[in-house]
């Protein structure tokens, strides 16, 4: 298929997925849309709850297989939007709507460059497109679901809006519960123990803390307190303080061990919420990494999460649109992002070799 082809249909597309709300968890109708847009493309594909994916024609197990991978899901519309989040409003070669930037022209670009290679015989690599259900939220039915079901995967790349650069790098996320006792007694006499007090020590202990290995992308590992609990009664002293720590992991650690640290310089029960969401990395030799390189597009270090966070395989986040726009009032995305995207898309895999 031609480029302009590919680009008109991917435009359409984005406004259907505009048009059927998809907010994380409740995207059955959405997904109804991709796969209806493989059934007139002549695609065969595979489902699993709200994923959907699918091959490229001309598969050979002998081959290294490339995954391209966007997700449906949104957030919820905030306050502030003056369009209707659901219009996909057209003004020019701006078109607003929620989930349009992130990660609409990511999923209708990739979608597009998976067609343009799909019926191509001797490449280099396979290719899988798959467009994958509660990102937004980190749920257990997306992308977690995904890489129990693909086989083999020896590269990624995620389509998230980051103005076509190269993220090499990516922030992981760990939220953890801290508890700490004290001893209840009557505030009017010396008696027990705070744990509020305790608990001020335990933070204090977070703030002046620096993990040893910094990254040259990402910075160091960020613990941020960001909630706290204590007291029933303003005359009984608390027996129990609960905090939350934010944690956002380098790729220098694992989440296992930066628990682990944490957990040595604390007093308190250290009760991770999850360890799934690691930090991810590529080597800046990676063939695709280097050829991005050499056609002068930027690589950086990014600090928000994405679906990369639940892959064991070497990936980059890449696609149109701008992270500053996301999950604000008026999202949008111009339609010459779209098109310039699936170009330097379909360049940057051309002849690639792994």
């Amino acid at each position: 298929m031609q480029i302009e082809e590919l680009y008109q249909s991917s435009v359409e597309l984005l406004k259907q997925l505009v048009h059927t709300p998809s907010l994380s968890g409740q995207e059955n109708n959405v997904a109804a849309h991709i796969r209806n847009h493989f059934d007139n493309s002549g695609i065969p594909y595979k489902t699993f709850l709200n994923n959907t994916w699918c091959f490229n024609k001309y598969w050979d197990e002998n081959k290294p297989v490339i995954l391209l991978n966007s997700h449906i899901d949104t957030v919820k519309p905030v306050s502030g939007w003056t369009y209707d989040p659901f219009g996909a409003t057209l003004e020019g070669e701006k078109l607003i709507g929620l989930g349009s930037n992130d990660a609409g022209a990511p999923l209708v670009s990739l979608l597009a460059v998976f067609k343009y290679f799909y019926n191509i015989e001797g490449l280099p690599f396979n290719l899988i497109y798959a467009a994958t259900a509660e990102e937004e939220s980190s749920g257990p039915n997306g992308m977690a679901q995904l890489v129990k079901q693909l086989a083999r995967v020896d590269f990624a790349i995620v389509g998230e809006p980051t103005q076509m650069k190269l993220a090499v790098a990516e922030k992981g996320l760990i939220v953890i519960d801290c508890v700490v006792k004290g001893k209840a007694g009557h505030a009017a006499r010396n008696e027990g123990i705070n744990s509020i007090y305790l608990a001020l020590e335990e933070i204090q202990k977070i703030k002046n803390y620096s993990f040893e290995k910094i990254s040259p992308l990402l910075g160091p590992v960020k613990m941020t307190v960001t909630q706290i609990e204590a007291g029933f009664q303003h005359n009984v002293i608390p027996d129990t303080c609960k905090f939350v720590m934010d944690v956002r992991t380098n790729e220098c650690y694992n989440n296992d061990e930066v628990i682990a640290e944490i957990s040595a310089l604390l007093k308190c029960e250290v009760l991770p919420r999850s360890t799934r969401l690691n930090s991810s990395g590529i080597n800046m030799d990676h063939p695709f990494v280097m050829k991005a390189q050499s056609m002068g597009i930027e690589c950086y270090g990014s600090p928000t999460l994405s679906d990369q966070s639940l892959m064991n395989y070497p990936s980059i986040k890449m696609g149109p649109g701008d992270s500053a726009r996301s999950h604000t009032a008026n999202e949008y995305v111009y339609l010459s992002e779209i098109k310039s995207g699936i170009k330097q898309y379909i360049e940057l895999l051309s002849n690639l070799h792994l």
